[in-house]
């Protein structure tokens, strides 16, 4: 990964829409979910958590955004569209060898693009406070804490934006 990682700039990345079922989608999903294994302390199952279902990532209900560096996916996320008055941040995730080059913030404003062109004004997420630069992006790019919106068991933290 250091090979990867000297190779990394802004510029070689490309963010693109694919099939959240994709072969790209599921790598990143699946290092996304052994990370939160190894960083909350309970552990991670995916069969407990509120897993989106990819429908509702694709459009015209949502959408999935794999960054790309050369054929590696380096970061993912996911805009999961429903049926309650606003659209979910899902999926947030950057290898770590591309941190610290802005690209989580790069695939988080490229969602809420994605949310204003299908029309979606509300945008909620949740995640847990072990990820604690998650938490500092979301509030540095705009979002506000809210109270639980979902009875998922592992975010402690709820966060919405209005776009």
């Amino acid at each position: 990964m250091d090979l990867v990682a000297s190779a990394l700039t802004q510029d070689r990345i490309a963010l693109d829409e694919i099939d959240p079922r994709s072969d790209a989608a599921r790598y990143c999903l699946g290092e996304y979910y052994a990370e939160l294994g190894r960083r909350f302390k309970q552990g991670f199952d995916v069969s407990r958590s509120r897993d989106p279902d990819a429908k509702d990532m694709r459009r015209p209900r949502g959408t999935f955004v794999v960054a790309m560096s050369d054929t590696l996916p380096i970061g993912c996320v996911g805009l999961k569209g429903t049926d309650h008055g606003y659209a979910e941040i899902k999926r947030l995730w950057v290898a770590p060898a591309a941190r610290g080059l802005r690209l989580g913030r790069r695939l988080m404003d490229t969602a809420e693009n994605a949310a204003r062109e299908l029309g979606i004004g509300l945008l909620r997420l949740d995640t847990n406070s072990a990820l604690a630069e998650a938490g500092q992006l979301y509030r540095r790019s705009g979002w506000r804490e809210i109270q639980r919106f979902n009875d998922d068991p592992y975010p402690d933290l709820f966060f919405e934006k209005h776009l």
